[in-house]
């Protein structure tokens, strides 16, 4: 299975805003500090907001912030809420009778997938932000994410 890079980006803006959790960041300083799209971050940063996993705040020191505690954001929900085709085969996206197969209501690839999908989502269920963060080189992610881009090109320390 290969999560998409909506759910890439999802991950990767949530982490960014929890290693700045008394802090409001612009959608423009996550995407330059990811080297991603800004187009694409404010399309993955809608959808986090209206989950509510994030909060944004419009105006004059306005942006965005996580919308709830990191320990209480698990992986699988940010998978669940991003990855919106889940299925790893046609029979499970359609129902085990369909066109599409012909060994459809024969084969067992359907069980066997489904089963395999329910543990991976297990696994993530398993682990928040929070622990992703106590796991990581927290200090190297700070200094990669939050390097000024004229510093990170030249090579010199600010």
């Amino acid at each position: 299975m290969r999560l998409t890079l909506h759910t890439d980006y999802a991950l990767r803006v949530l982490l960014y805003l929890a290693l700045r959790p008394d802090t409001r960041v612009s959608i423009r300083e996550v995407a330059r500090a990811n080297r991603v799209s800004e187009t694409h971050m404010v399309k993955v940063v809608h959808k986090l907001g209206r989950a509510g996993l994030i909060r944004t705040v419009r105006g004059r020191g306005g942006g965005i912030e996580l919308g709830q505690p990191a320990d209480g954001i698990r992986i699988g929900d940010v998978v669940r809420l991003t990855e919106e085709e889940r299925q790893l085969v046609t029979c499970m996206r359609t129902g085990r009778e369909n066109e599409d197969c012909v060994l459809s209501g024969f084969c067992q690839f359907y069980f066997v997938l489904g089963t395999a999908l329910d543990a991976f989502m297990e696994v993530l269920d398993n682990w928040t932000l929070s622990d992703i963060l106590r796991m990581s080189a927290r200090d190297d992610m700070m200094r990669r994410l939050f390097i000024p881009d004229d510093v990170a090109i030249s090579g010199r320390a600010p």
